[in-house]
């Protein structure tokens, strides 16, 4: 991983990382995103990745298609052909992996299962990008699993838990992910006393934010009061909707 973005710890600034590739640039885990991510001198992308019923592993965030797409059914239950039949523009994750060079590129892999490692690892790998990757999981065996797998690859703890962060770094963690309702200026020195770089999410954890829940904005949205307030506590990363308004330098 020698001079992986990721092996860097943001000592002016955190890295910019546009969320879904830039979902408020154009459409969300597009290539046209990721363009338009590193025309706003975005560190890096974020995209999503599950795995059709034919075995290709595409970039989609809901586990069906009917908010993208106005189809119930599930990624999981539909080839790629059928998906691309209803969204042209999805990308396959070795398409991702291409079109966001030379970007940074943080995969949210939404699948549980072990087997879907390989597949990924091998892509990851086949697209000559593992200083380039970093691999969020969301299960602590996961993230041991993938460590034991491909040991060159930075991981990224995606835990419901806040305060899991030496569970993470245990499991094989390099970066630990908190939520912006849940950073903490506490929450934040005990991952870095884990040796761990940390990713705050900006946003509540849904796309129709809750009105009675603080901050007031669905996943990826900020203010420029919000951004302050996260600068502050010195994250290593911010994942935004639109890296336009994270210019900390």
């Amino acid at each position: 991983m020698t001079g992986s973005l990721w092996n860097r710890r943001a000592s002016d600034r955190p890295l910019v990382i546009a969320h879904r590739g830039g979902a408020l640039l154009a459409a969300e885990n597009s290539a046209e995103a990721f363009r338009l991510a590193a025309a706003a001198r975005a560190d890096a992308v974020e995209t999503d990745v599950r795995m059709t019923a034919d075995g290709a592993l595409v970039c989609l965030h809901d586990a069906d298609l009917q908010r993208l797409a106005g189809d119930p059914r599930a990624v999981a239950d539909l080839d790629l052909a059928a998906i691309r039949e209803l969204m042209p523009r999805v990308l396959t994750l070795p398409e991702a992996i291409a079109a966001s060079a030379p970007l940074g590129l943080l995969l949210d892999v939404k699948l549980a299962a072990p087997s879907c490692l390989p597949p990924i690892i091998a892509a990851v790998r086949q697209g000559q990008a593992p200083s380039r990757v970093l691999l969020g999981l969301r299960h602590l065996a996961l993230v041991a699993e993938a460590r034991a797998l491909a040991p060159e690859i930075p991981i990224l703890g995606f835990l419901a838990d806040p305060d899991s962060a030496a569970a993470a770094r245990q499991a094989g963690a390099a970066w630990f992910r908190l939520w912006e309702g849940a950073a903490t200026a506490v929450r934040v020195r005990t991952a870095r006393a884990e040796g761990l770089g940390v990713a705050i999410m900006v946003g509540q954890p849904r796309n129709s934010p809750l009105a009675d829940e603080w901050p007031p904005f669905p996943t990826g949205r900020i203010d420029a009061v919000g951004l302050a307030a996260l600068s502050a506590l010195g994250p290593d990363a911010i994942l935004l909707d639109d890296p336009r308004l994270a210019r900390f330098s």
